[in-house]
């Protein structure tokens, strides 16, 4: 399985460790194309500053995934924009969003939960090995 991880990168590297953890968990059900997100730096070979070129690698990436695993807790356009492409393309999607105080989740996301091919699950941490199971293992 091919799967498309999705966290924001100049919208925010807070999260970037949490990333890597998750990262981590998704080898364990196929090939994770996007693991550079989960770096510290995560610029990539051959493409740095290369917004066109990125576009497109991404793209391909999106394209080529059998599934999409998207952290939208960090507000990020460019996590927006790679989930409505693959709405287009027709592939599932599993969104994890950690709740916080004053903080809440866009309605275009958490609206678009159908229950079969777009998911979004509220989470914490210790929630993931379970959530991955259950997307992953049914798809």
């Amino acid at each position: 399985m091919k799967i498309y991880f999705c966290g924001s990168i100049r919208g925010g590297r807070g999260d970037a460790d949490l990333y890597s953890r998750i990262i981590d968990q998704l080898k364990a059900y196929g090939t994770v194309l996007t693991e550079h997100v989960g770096f510290t730096n995560p610029i990539l070979k051959g493409i740095e500053g290369d917004d066109v070129a990125i576009h497109k690698q991404d793209m391909a990436w999106l394209e080529e995934s059998d599934v999409v695993v998207a952290e939208v807790t960090q507000v990020s356009l460019g996590v927006g924009y790679e989930i409505g492409r693959a709405v287009a393309w027709k592939k599932r999607i599993l969104c994890l969003y950690r709740p916080s105080e004053g903080k809440g989740l866009s309605a275009m996301i958490r609206g678009a939960h159908d229950g079969k091919n777009f998911i979004v699950k509220d989470y914490q941490e210790s929630d993931v090995p379970g959530i991955l199971k259950e997307f992953l293992g049914s798809t």
